[in-house]
């Protein structure tokens, strides 16, 4: 069947020669003017190389985006593309299992001219902090930095300022903040008396707001949060991953466990990405990218952020693009973005939207501005798509923007729904991360050094009111036999061969040993998010 001339046009704008993400088939009017058409012999793709400049996928609930980031994960897998997954529903773990055919799914195959195959997909599952089904994951407290912690705590801006000047304290100090107990016990000694001295000392920082933020740590770990931070941490090039046949490994990180702390999790996934593009290197244009990570509930990263915080943001996802990294966010209208972030998505898939009240009516009008002119009325079209269809406009091969082309997506070919939970337990007990990373740790840091400290003084204060005035100098004489053989070496270095010999010694944590090394030994730089730079 021919096509007409609008439809040809648009077809040929996704005509690519390359290697590209086949998304479904176009729908235009039909002859009889009754309605839209499928048009299986006009395909619309997305070219590969693009995908690392970025998208969204947009849509009210119920339309299909989920199913979307399972049809698009699966063929990036397919291509030897390692994909980051957020599972806030918890219904994505089905990608590691072949589908079923249905009814619905054959339908759909023969409307769009595709060949289906049930196939699985190699999939990684983890949990923050170990809550749900998956390899734990975990971030030290110095790695995540202030200002990612200020938004978790709900700090303002004063108090995100003062929080990075305790980090800039611990840092300094040799005060290793790996866990909630080590940020709670540097700001409850610069609260005490003892502590009142370095507190002036730091600059800028108040009693009153040194408070605030103590009060605000300890009701965050009374609220169960303090599995989230700790050792062993978790190292994001796990995420770069193919499997053995050279598809790329799919990471499925379950957030239905924690979906009522959305801040949490949502910032939690913003230091993953902080913290990639702080060790990736600098690749430019590349055939295929290295990583593509979904930001699923997108929204919630963005409600009440603050200004550092969203310029940090539209840098990172400014910048990481020529690190080779993708990044999709998902949400449900596209004002849910801000538009310096949302200027940087070339890729767009727009699902159905609803106008049922005048603020969904100006929603609505708005997504339409943010389109390429179309021969579509894309008013009546966005209110009219059916579950499974959507109005997609991606970045050619040349950088120019595709006509937007309405498309009947395509049916994923993994399961379209949860694996069961003895399955997924089984998959994490066999994953070759399961032993690096399964078992916290938890060894000697700030806690521990300022608990020594407090202990120590009563008897040193005794032992000065009782003794000569040389007697003080006493306890320094077990450190003397190795001052003489390292006569020029800081205490800072020592302590950093003790800690690295014990992690040697153990043998067992790949990741505290990298860990070790991010935090002692050097001076910690901060970026963008004032996370801690990791070196490999």
């Amino acid at each position: 069947m021919g096509l007409s001339t609008n439809a040809g046009e648009i077809a040929a704008g996704y005509a690519f020669s390359g290697p590209a993400l086949d998304l479904g088939a176009l729908l235009w009017e039909g002859a009889d003017g009754k309605g839209m058409t499928c048009l299986p012999d006009a395909p619309v793709r997305i070219p590969l190389p693009v995908l690392n400049r970025h998208g969204l996928v947009a849509g009210a609930t119920g339309t299909g985006k989920t199913k979307t980031l399972q049809l698009i994960a699966e063929q990036l897998s397919a291509q030897g593309v390692p994909v980051f997954l957020a599972d806030v529903k918890g219904d994505l773990s089905g990608i590691s299992a072949p589908g079923t055919a249905n009814d619905r799914v054959v339908s759909r195959a023969a409307e769009v001219g595709q060949k289906w195959t049930a196939t699985g997909f190699p999939t990684e599952f983890y949990a923050l902090g170990g809550l749900g089904h998956g390899i734990p994951l975990r971030a030290t407290i110095t790695s995540f930095g202030p200002v990612l912690l200020s938004k978790v705590l709900q700090l303002n801006q004063t108090q995100e300022q003062s929080l990075g000047l305790i980090f800039h304290y611990a840092d300094t100090k040799g005060l290793e903040l790996l866990d909630l107990k080590d940020l709670r016990s540097v700001v409850a000694f610069l609260t005490s008396d003892e502590g009142k001295a370095e507190l002036r000392n730091i600059g800028g920082l108040s009693t009153a707001t040194a408070g605030v933020i103590l009060r605000s740590l300890t009701a965050f770990e009374g609220q169960g949060m303090a599995s989230f931070f700790g050792e062993p941490e978790f190292d994001t090039a796990e995420l770069l991953r193919t499997a053995a046949d050279g598809r790329g490994v799919v990471s499925v990180l379950e957030l239905s466990a924690v979906q009522d702390r959305p801040k949490l999790f949502s910032t939690f996934l913003m230091w993953l990405l902080a913290d990639l593009f702080h060790d990736l290197p600098e690749v430019g244009d590349v055939d295929k990218p290295g990583l593509v990570f979904f930001f699923d509930e997108a929204h919630l990263l963005f409600d009440d952020a603050s200004k550092a915080f969203l310029g940090s943001i539209t840098q990172t996802v400014r910048l990481i693009r020529s690190k080779g990294v993708g990044v999709f966010f998902v949400t449900q209208t596209p004002k849910d973005v801000p538009a310096d972030v949302l200027g940087q998505l070339g890729n767009r898939v727009q699902h159905a939207l609803r106008a049922f009240t005048p603020d969904d009516q100006k929603a609505l009008r708005a997504t339409v501005k943010t389109f390429p002119n179309s021969p579509y009325d894309l008013e009546e079209l966005l209110t009219g798509l059916g579950t499974g269809e959507a109005v997609v406009t991606v970045l050619g091969e040349q950088g120019a923007p595709t006509p937007v082309a309405a498309t009947r997506l395509r049916a994923p070919e993994s399961l379209m729904g949860p694996v069961g939970a003895a399955a997924l337990d089984a998959a994490v007990q066999a994953s070759p991360l399961h032993e690096r990373y399964a078992q916290a740790v938890d060894r000697e840091s700030a806690f521990e050094k300022l608990a020594t400290r407090t202990a120590e003084r009563p008897q040193q204060r005794e032992q000065s009111k009782a003794g000569t005035p040389r007697e003080p100098r006493e306890p320094r004489e077990p450190r003397e036999p190795r001052e003489l053989r390292e006569p020029r070496e800081s205490k800072k270095t020592e302590a950093d061969r003790s800690v690295v010999e014990q992690v040697v010694g153990s043998g067992m944590f790949k990741s505290l040993a990298r860990s070790v090394g991010t935090q002692i030994g050097r001076e910690i730089t901060r970026s963008l998010f004032g996370t801690a730079r990791r070196r490999r």
